[in-house]
């Protein structure tokens, strides 16, 4: 994706993010690695958005629905199928239509505005912020959704990302089966050209030891 696609990818992404009020607060990216960091300054400050189905460990937390949940075709919903949600970006080929058709029937989910990504807008993203190309990098070749979503708040310019609930050895909360963690060499990739961004930080020790990033409250 050249330059000029990629300017104009940003001015709408800014305009659909702002009508919601996220663009000029902080974020709090919130994954769903066990026993998140959660201070609560951040919680009531910043915009929360949901990795995934994360969405049910901030449900285990009281959290109330997140201003933003960016989601991945391939994640099951039976994992989260409460999700609430006040907008949505959505990694999906089909229409959104489709997609709109898609969450109608799970009757239980509580989708606000809906935003189509696709695939090659988000690895365009991804390679424009990084500023190296993840091709090439461990088994799949791209970054996770979590880092995507680091790199999609970076690329739109909101003012501080913290990031909460991350790890780069253990899986999810809520995985009963304990799957192994995929995509970590892709991780620590990206997290190595992201580490230095100033107004990015980490609320997980354990993730600022292993990839450099920031730990907040110790600036």
């Amino acid at each position: 994706m050249d330059n000029d696609h990629l300017d104009k990818l940003r001015r709408q992404h800014r305009k659909w993010l702002r009508r919601r009020g996220l663009l000029d607060r902080p974020w709090l990216i919130f994954g769903s690695a066990p026993d998140p960091t959660l201070p609560m300054e951040l919680a009531q400050r910043c915009a929360r958005i949901d990795i995934n189905n994360a969405g049910r460990t901030a449900d285990a937390l009281g959290l109330g629905a997140a201003d933003l949940t960016i989601r991945t075709e391939a994640k099951p919903w039976a994992e989260h199928p409460d999700l609430r949600t006040r907008a949505m970006l959505w990694v999906h080929p089909g229409s959104l239509l489709r997609m709109r058709w898609h969450i109608f029937r799970k009757t239980k989910a509580r989708v606000g505005a809906l935003r189509r990504w696709s695939r090659e807008e988000r690895e365009a993203i991804v390679d424009e912020i990084v500023g190296k190309p993840l091709g090439g990098v461990g088994d799949l070749g791209k970054a996770t959704t979590g880092v995507a979503a680091v790199c999609y708040g970076l690329f739109v310019g909101v003012p501080e990302i913290y990031i909460c609930g991350f790890s780069i050895s253990s899986g999810h909360s809520y995985d009963e089966r304990n799957r192994a963690r995929k995509q970590i060499e892709e991780d620590l990739f990206a997290f190595e050209q992201l580490r230095a961004r100033p107004h990015l930080w980490t609320t997980e020790q354990a993730l600022s030891e292993q990839v450099g990033l920031r730990l907040y409250g110790r600036d």
